[in-house]
């Protein structure tokens, strides 16, 4: 089935409303511990950055499960930064996890470089897939981890309404609408491949972790970090 992109922002009120409300505890909750084992050692401090980071679930989630970490989100929908600043203040966790708009490949972060980038969701939003892995490779610190997971295209539009229906048709119609259109947006694996060969970053590791989801990970390479500062100069 060929790709059909959908819209970047998700920045309507509605939709933003109904994604800080919905029930994200298992597929959310999937990625940490999928984080956690792809990553060789958590267990020290460090700064991860979260892109694409919507209303702050994950980036909450992620400051729960790794205590000595600070995490900064990055997301270009203001409607989604603001149930975002709600859901930190109610975790408590205002000293340890910071989202900041920030629209890219132009956007800024907080910090200069990351021990760790991770993304969820966000590659098959980007109207050029290139966006993602270059800002990786521009906010990562040398030998930082990597860690993004994404939708996996479905065979055919069949399959794409089953898994509506399977994962998510308890929700409201709005998110229904969303979660197929982002399944007819995802990319396969052979079209990621391309993607971290055309980035040099294709010693990352590709793998399919359930029937609708695909994870890239590893630790970048000293020398694909020092192109990612040269990047970073070039965006200045």
């Amino acid at each position: 089935m060929k790709r059909q992109a959908e819209a970047e922002l998700m920045d309507g009120e509605d939709q933003a409303r109904a994604y800080a409300q919905a029930d994200f505890s298992e597929p959310h909750g999937h990625f940490i511990e999928l984080l956690a084992g792809a990553c060789q050692d958590m267990s020290g401090t460090g700064m991860a950055l979260d892109l694409g980071c919507g209303a702050g679930d994950i980036s909450v989630r992620f400051a729960r499960a790794f205590e000595t970490w600070t995490v900064h989100g990055l997301d270009g929908s203001r409607a989604m930064l603001r149930y975002g600043y709600e859901a930190v203040i109610k975790a408590g966790l205002e000293s340890r996890v910071v989202l900041a708009k920030s629209y890219l490949p132009e956007g800024e972060a907080p910090a200069e470089s990351y021990d760790l980038v991770f993304s969820n969701s966000l590659l098959h939003h980007l109207p050029q897939a290139q966006t993602l892995w270059q800002a990786i490779k521009r906010w990562a610190a040398p030998a930082a981890e990597v860690f993004v997971m994404d939708l996996l295209r479905p065979r055919d539009t069949a399959q794409a309404r089953k898994l509506v229906q399977d994962q998510v048709g308890y929700e409201p119609e709005i998110l229904q609408r969303d979660f197929h259109n982002s399944l007819l947006a995802a990319y396969s694996i052979d079209e990621v491949e391309e993607q971290l060969l055309q980035a040099e970053l294709s010693h990352l590791q590709i793998k399919q972790v359930s029937d609708r989801h695909l994870t890239v990970s590893g630790r970048l390479m000293e020398t694909t970090a020092t192109a990612g500062i040269t990047l970073k100069e070039r965006y200045r």
